[in-house]
């Protein structure tokens, strides 16, 4: 099969994924082989490439939005047939046995796997993973439209979840890629109001279409406290700032895997009862409730698309800011 491999941290101006021949993996005992697709592009992508996260599994193949069509049965599995449809998230697998996972909270498993860092990801002809980490695609979604669903939207909607926000709210978006151009839509779908803060005046805009009440910078006013803040930026100084900008008993959530380091500020910065907290990852049971709500209206994804040979240069384009909305790698021209 053919696949964009890694195998060395560097920046993606060197072009570090190289196109090779690899063996087609075969599928264990509960596991399906998938046919991929498409396969979404992130800024995790991009830390795991660069280096900012560590490497885990070298030479390694990254994506972790993937859509396909099962095309092997491993001689166990149960839960799917022959050409199913179905998606795979970044969570690859849990331990099953920590306190973690015996309490559903698997997000922070001990013990990990996560697709495209612990083991091959989506930037390939196929995969294979557990039946249980895999999850059926709403039928109104095209295969390019529904790979930022299983990253940008999940990941989006945990950190939603984390604010505990009750309909009508006032909601932050700070920084607006891919998981907040979905998170938005969502947030309006179930009755709230969106405030948006970004870098670029593409992004302000594609807000302001998506129906945005308020868009502007970090340093703005935007003519209300905010009862939530969510921070899609890498940066500890907008995490800082977002404080400001919530009421007491407000609440700011982080929702990266990296960022930079926090500034120092003022106690009054979270007195009397702010919030600043981060989500990790994602559960199987979140993954399920989105793909519920993505089935009940159709989220706009608003998609720059990319052959599987073009990842550095998707990747790139991620890192500088010059594209909005999702990314997606095509593996052929044939979707669903």
């Amino acid at each position: 099969m053919k696949a964009m491999q890694l195998s060395k941290q560097a920046p993606l101006e060197t072009k570090p994924l190289q196109m090779c021949e690899l063996p087609v993996p075969e599928p264990a005992e509960n596991q399906v082989r998938i046919k991929i697709n498409v396969c979404g592009a992130c800024r995790t992508d991009l830390h795991i490439v660069e280096g900012e996260l560590p490497a885990h599994k070298i030479p390694l193949i990254i994506g972790h939005q993937i859509i396909g069509r099962i095309d092997k049965l491993g001689k166990a599995v149960n839960r799917w047939q022959l050409n199913d449809r179905v998606g795979v998230p970044w969570l690859y697998r849990t331990c099953g046995q920590c306190p973690y996972c015996l309490q559903s909270r698997e997000n922070l498993c001990d013990r990990p796997m996560f697709t495209g860092y612990d083991a091959d990801g989506g930037f390939a002809e196929y995969m294979v993973v557990d039946e249980n980490f895999t999850y059926s695609i709403p039928v109104i979604y095209h295969d390019t439209e529904a790979a930022p669903l299983l990253c940008a939207g999940v990941i989006g909607y945990q950190a939603f979840k984390a604010t505990n926000l009750k309909s009508p709210g006032r909601l932050g978006l700070f920084g607006f890629g891919s998981s907040a151009h979905i998170l938005l839509q969502v947030a309006q779908h179930l009755g709230h109001e969106c405030f948006v803060v970004s870098r670029t005046d593409r992004e302000l805009e594609l807000a302001k279409n998506l129906g945005a009440v308020w868009t502007g910078s970090i340093d703005d006013n935007c003519g209300t406290e905010l009862d939530a803040v969510i921070v899609f930026a890498p940066s500890g100084e907008v995490m800082v700032k977002a404080l400001s900008k919530i009421h007491k008993g407000g609440i700011v959530v982080s929702a990266g895997i990296y960022a930079t380091s926090l500034p120092g500020f003022e106690y009054s910065g979270i007195y009397p009862e702010k919030i600043l907290t981060s989500i990790a990852h994602t559960t199987r049971a979140n993954v399920r409730e989105f793909m519920k709500i993505a089935g009940d209206f159709k989220i706009e994804t608003h998609i720059n698309e990319y052959p599987l040979e073009q990842v550095n240069q998707a990747l790139l384009n991620i890192k500088n800011s010059s594209v909005s909305g999702s990314t997606v790698i095509k593996m052929s021209i044939t979707t669903y």
